[in-house]
């Protein structure tokens, strides 16, 4: 599995994932730093093969109307802080390697994990 986290979300949670066998890219780490746009986002994932992972909504929104990113991790906890972030993904990580087998867009919160179709 392969993310590339997006700047509504902490470097942490990038951390977090490479320090889990999961290789991750934080925006910090690209040339446009937090101030990558979301086309550029799409576009770096779509050709390195990542995951987006974001709190953005209107990354759902580019999906829906153009099929990009071609996969899609939507973040839709409200204000949380870092540590419960990290709780949330270290009780949900094999899960979404799983889910992530077959389907292109999830939605994780608190409650539940949605796999949108």
């Amino acid at each position: 599995m392969r993310v590339l986290v997006d700047a509504h979300l902490p470097k942490r949670l990038s951390d977090y994932f490479s320090a889990n066998g999961v290789e991750s890219k934080h925006t910090l780490e690209l040339p446009g730093l937090n101030a990558t746009t979301d086309q550029e986002i799409i576009q770096i994932a779509d050709r390195e093969n990542r995951i987006v992972v974001s709190k953005d909504s209107d990354f759902l929104d580019n999906y829906i109307l153009d099929g990009s990113p071609q996969k899609l991790l939507i973040v839709s906890t409200g204000n949380i802080n870092n540590l419960n972030l990290i709780r949330l993904f270290e009780k949900n990580l094999d899960s979404l390697k799983s889910l992530f087998l077959d389907n292109s867009v999830i939605e994780i919160n608190e409650q539940e994990i949605h796999v949108h179709y």
